[in-house]
């Protein structure tokens, strides 16, 4: 490690407010890569609804029959662990059971103290059939799906997108500010000229311009959010560029014969990457704020998929209904992820901050 990357090191882990945020960011894209192995409801985007137990407050409790699929087809350890269980088990609510001969009678729960009446399935043909104690820890959305399954299922489209938007206004923005700051002239007003219209119109209106040219969907969101950003990008690059090529050792560079795309992208970029790691983590902060409010607006992430806009859309009518937590979780989570970055953010510009 050379003295300056040693010296920006240290003082990131002097931060310990960037440093938490930096844990907290890798625990939440962790569980949300293994969502599946962490989430109570392991099917695919963890969709299974019991609608007798809808809109169960956080900590609700409930016998559940399990009844297996006979037979269940087979399905690979790579395909349940990334994308969930494409075969679950079917799962009843219950409120009481009892086992006579080859018959277990149960009777389906109901909620309002209504009973309803019994049934019964048959052991010989549903061996594996069993009843656990299940609970939902955040509650349930009023389709009586396991809120917190949705959560960790839902963190994989926020990271997702942050990834896939940064790393294509990344590479839009070094490519296109490298090539003004360095030519200068006609490239330059082109390129100035092509970033400042892409600048006057409104973020989430050309996004959702783009993503209804592509289609709904979510990688159809990633690309246009990204296709957005790459012009602040593109900006900082520009003025970085214009005040390092005239520097000696690129003098030095151009007299030993190298070629342009080499003096750029070997002598120039690696020295002005300290700004451009600082607005990658602002970037993705906006992605995620973005992707919410696309998938709140309907144009996201399409159900069944777990999305945090999603699910705050779904159930921001619930907030004056008593049940709150349904919006204020996602919405918790949208925040605290959002904060997390910025934070990160602050401390790598204090960090690479080689005049503090």
């Amino acid at each position: 490690m050379s003295g300056l990357t040693a010296s920006a090191f240290k003082k990131f882990k002097q931060n310990y407010l960037g440093l938490a945020s930096l844990y907290f960011i890798v625990t939440v894209g962790f569980m949300s890569i293994f969502a599946y192995v962490f989430a109570p409801d392991n099917s695919q985007y963890a969709n299974q609804m019991h609608l007798s137990i809808h809109s169960k407050s956080p900590g609700f409790e409930v016998s559940m029959l399990i009844e297996p699929q006979i037979p269940k087809p087979p399905q690979s350890v790579f395909s349940k662990l990334f994308f969930g269980d494409a075969y679950p088990a079917k799962e009843t609510p219950i409120l009481n059971h009892r086992t006579e001969g080859q018959k277990m009678i149960y009777q389906p729960y109901s909620s309002g103290g209504v009973e309803g009446f019994e049934k019964f399935i048959n052991l010989e043909i549903y061996p594996d059939a069993r009843v656990e104690e299940k609970k939902f820890y955040l509650g349930t959305d009023k389709f009586g799906r396991d809120l917190l399954s949705r959560i960790l299922v839902g963190a994989r489209i926020s990271f997702f997108i942050g990834f896939v938007a940064v790393s294509i206004s990344l590479f839009l923005g070094l490519l296109m500010g490298s090539l003004a700051g360095y030519y200068g002239g006609k490239t330059d007003a082109l390129i100035m000229w092509l970033i400042n219209v892409t600048w006057s119109i409104p973020t989430l209106l050309l996004v959702i311009a783009i993503t209804l040219a592509l289609g709904k969907g979510y990688w159809q969101v990633f690309i246009a959010v990204g296709l957005t950003m790459w012009v602040e990008v593109a900006r900082v690059v520009r003025g970085e560029v214009m005040g390092v090529k005239e520097q000696q050792y690129i003098t030095a560079a151009r007299a030993l014969g190298f070629t342009d795309f080499r003096i750029i992208f070997r002598h120039i970029l690696p020295n002005i990457m300290a700004p451009v790691i600082v607005i990658s983590a602002a970037n993705f902060a906006a992605a995620i704020l973005i992707e919410s409010g696309l998938s709140f607006l309907g144009i996201g992430a399409q159900p069944p998929m777990s999305s945090w806009g999603a699910m705050i859309k779904a159930h921001y009518s619930d907030i004056i209904l008593g049940k709150a937590f349904l919006a204020l979780i996602p919405g918790l989570c949208i925040m605290t992820l959002v904060m997390a970055f910025m934070l990160i953010g602050n401390a790598l510009r204090d960090a690479l901050d080689v005049k503090a």
